[in-house]
């Protein structure tokens, strides 16, 4: 009998020490980066339609300009972007994007890579500018 009540408390003992596990809450910092990568596949797959009214809502007026300027017309574009790292300072994010990108141009196919930064800053995020190696920009 005794047997049977100390193995029932240590199953009782285990239960309580194990049955609660703390949840920590998302940073902020989380939540802006996850924000940040959403925008930016946001930003490119309605660049690879030629969605102008979702690219102006997602970037600021700089940023839209960043985006199209130096676009020739194409016929198509395949976009691959793989986020690498983010900076943030005084909510002004720094996303640096690895970018692979496929052009098609009257039946010609031109390919490129690189790296960008993409500085994204509001509420909501906003692309406001795009430094380093622009992959909106069609290559020579």
């Amino acid at each position: 009998m005794m047997k049977k009540i100390l193995l029932l408390l240590f199953v009782v003992v285990l239960l309580v020490s194990c049955g609660k596990k703390e949840v920590k809450p998302v940073s902020q910092e989380s939540k802006m980066t996850q924000e940040a990568f959403a925008l930016a596949e946001v930003i490119k797959n309605a660049f690879m339609v030629k969605d102008n009214i979702t690219l102006k809502k997602s970037a600021t007026a700089e940023g839209y300009q960043d985006i199209t300027a130096n676009t020739k017309g194409y016929d198509h574009v395949e976009l691959t972007f793989t986020p690498r790292w983010v900076e943030i300072d005084n909510n002004q994010l720094q996303v640096n994007i690895s970018w692979k990108s496929s052009w098609t141009v009257s039946g010609k196919n031109a390919e490129e890579r690189g790296m960008a930064v993409f500085v994204m800053e509001g509420t909501p995020l906003k692309v406001s500018r795009i430094l380093r190696g622009n992959p909106f920009v069609m290559p020579e």
